[in-house]
């Protein structure tokens, strides 16, 4: 009778622990969730001109001016900065960038945007931008969005060899052209 009180209480300590020890901690949905956006968008199509990964920050009351300063480098989304890549040498905003990836990020203004292709790589906001890192400065022209866009926003459109990539946020919309 001990021995099986004994062995009873070891199959249950040891299943206790065991238990313990699978126990996965999952972190809670991120207030501004990661998300990807690519060209050709058809998910069927493995050959890729150009994906982005990047973060959607939502207005929730704000303004698009407080989240993305005027005439400041911002990050364009939240967290990590954008990871922009290429599977083929384009022409990005008129300039000729190499297949590859790198960190995107803009400088926001009335009238129009700079957009900044830069080889810093896992990049957490803006803080550490370096202009030297730049490979490309593109102008992107502003419009404005008939619907206002709550969470920011990336997106593809076009034909063949010739793509816009279009930022949307609040009614701003930022358009920059690429070419195969």
């Amino acid at each position: 009778m001990k021995k099986n009180v004994l062995f009873i209480a070891l199959i249950a300590i040891v299943f206790l622990f065991t238990n313990e020890m699978s126990a996965q901690k999952f972190a809670k949905l991120d207030k501004s969730p990661m998300d990807a956006a690519a060209y050709p968008t058809s998910y069927k199509n493995s050959d890729k001109l150009v994906k982005v990964i990047y973060s959607r920050p939502q207005l929730k009351g704000r303004t698009v001016e407080e989240l993305a300063p005027a005439d400041k480098v911002w990050r364009t989304g939240a967290n990590e900065a954008v990871e922009i890549t290429f599977y083929k040498d384009v022409t990005f905003g008129g300039k000729a960038v190499k297949a590859g990836s790198y960190t995107l990020f803009t400088i926001p203004s009335a009238n129009e945007w700079t957009v900044i292709l830069s080889t810093a790589k896992n990049v957490w906001g803006s803080y550490f931008y370096n202009e030297s890192e730049d490979v490309v400065r593109v102008k992107g022209a502003v419009s404005k969005s008939e619907e206002s866009i709550e969470a920011f926003s990336i997106a593809f459109d076009g034909k063949e060899n010739n793509v816009n990539m279009y930022l949307g946020f609040g009614n701003t919309l930022v358009t920059v052209p690429i070419k195969k």
